[in-house]
């Protein structure tokens, strides 16, 4: 089980009061066994409290980096001898366990999302789509394209969770008929500006002659997204509801541009491009990036998809009282039965409604499923 705020928290306490009182950080963490491209990404002051967080923050980015940090925690003396190192031997077990269950487990299938929590339907080729795009560091554009209500925003979800597993961080921006490309960058700006620094994004609206201002503006986005500590994902979302002349297509496409140099000098550290509810028939992107771009198109979920999500759901976590073998088969057949029926009422069994349709049908699935986990 993943650890909670708080109890990132105590970890944060734990490397700032015995980790990292030196005046010499770098220093004391290669000592511990911290690798030195690790260390020497980490930004490290004088001042620990600082330091302690810089340090969780970097570590959360991964599974192995967190079991790392925990694991040396454990063997520091001066904790060793304290009460407080029982509840860091059990961070440590509960670490280990969540990385076995994670190497056990192909996350690209995964059903429920947020600890059980979360239901993602379907999606299939979305799945492997994504499995090859992050593997490949050459396709750094992934446009999503689908029907009103087929789940295309819902993407984002997804990519939350496999941002998790694989080391990225996806942020987000939805568009609107009233976004404009100043308003974009401002957003985006929120996610990869460095506080330290006073010096704001450029603005587009200020010169007089937009799209070398927008090109600025793209190549600043770029740089900062790839300069932070942690890779990022931009993802722009409802792509469709731009007005066909607003000038985010501008921004869009010298976005894309800016990315594409990036990632010529810096590889797989250059942020990705997500683009949602972006159409084949919209405004294209350059000529350059032809070869760098991926593409998916979801699609309003049908009962059969819903009989296979349920179906898989409740096959990885069956609760004692359904007994095993045969007896345990003829139960999850009849509760998926069951759901699948309960859920189709629940949101209209034509789906005829498509604007929110997914929405409404993974809320009745994941009422459905906390159903079945109290069984």
């Amino acid at each position: 089980m993943p650890l909670t705020e708080t109890e990132w928290d105590l970890v944060t306490t734990w490397a700032r009061n015995y980790l990292l009182d030196t005046t010499d950080p770098h220093t004391q963490l290669a000592q511990y066994g911290f690798p030195p491209e690790f260390i020497g990404g980490l930004r490290l002051t004088q001042v620990s409290s600082d330091n302690a967080r810089t340090l969780v923050h970097q570590s959360r980015t991964d599974i192995q980096r967190q079991l790392r940090l925990v694991e040396a925690l454990t063997t520091i003396d001066r904790l060793a001898v304290l009460p407080d190192i029982v509840k860091a031997q059990e961070f440590l077990a509960r670490l280990r366990e969540d990385f076995r269950a994670h190497a056990a487990r192909d996350n690209f299938r995964t059903c429920v999302l947020k600890n059980g929590a979360e239901a993602f339907i379907d999606r299939q080729d979305l799945r492997e789509t994504l499995r090859r795009f992050v593997a490949d560091p050459y396709k750094f554009i992934l446009l999503v394209d689908g029907e009103p209500g087929s789940g295309r925003s819902y993407t984002y979800n997804f990519l939350r969770h496999i941002g998790q597993h694989a080391g990225f961080r996806p942020v987000r921006v939805t568009l609107s008929h009233t976004a404009t490309a100043a308003k974009v960058v401002r957003r985006l700006a929120d996610f990869v500006a460095d506080p330290q620094e006073s010096a704001a994004p450029l603005n587009p609206t200020e010169l007089n002659d937009p799209l070398p201002s927008i090109d600025e503006a793209a190549h600043w986005v770029a740089g900062r997204a790839t300069a932070v500590d942690e890779r990022l994902w931009l993802v722009l979302d409802e792509c469709d509801k731009l007005d066909p002349s607003s000038d985010v297509w501008d921004f869009i496409g010298q976005l894309g541009m800016a990315i594409y140099e990036h990632t010529a000098v810096h590889g797989d550290q250059a942020p990705r491009l997500v683009l949602l509810g972006y159409g084949r028939s919209m405004r294209q992107l350059p000529y350059d990036l032809r070869g760098n771009l991926v593409w998916d198109t979801a699609r309003i979920t049908e009962p059969d998809d819903l009989r296979a999500f349920f179906d898989q759901a409740f096959r990885e976590s069956p609760p004692e009282m359904l007994g095993t073998g045969q007896l345990q088969e003829s139960a999850i057949a009849t509760l998926v039965d069951a759901a699948v029926h309960e859920v189709l009422q629940a949101t209209g069994a034509n789906g005829a409604d498509r604007e929110g349709y997914m929405r409404k049908l993974c809320t009745a699935a994941e009422g459905a499923i906390r159903v079945y986990q109290s069984l």
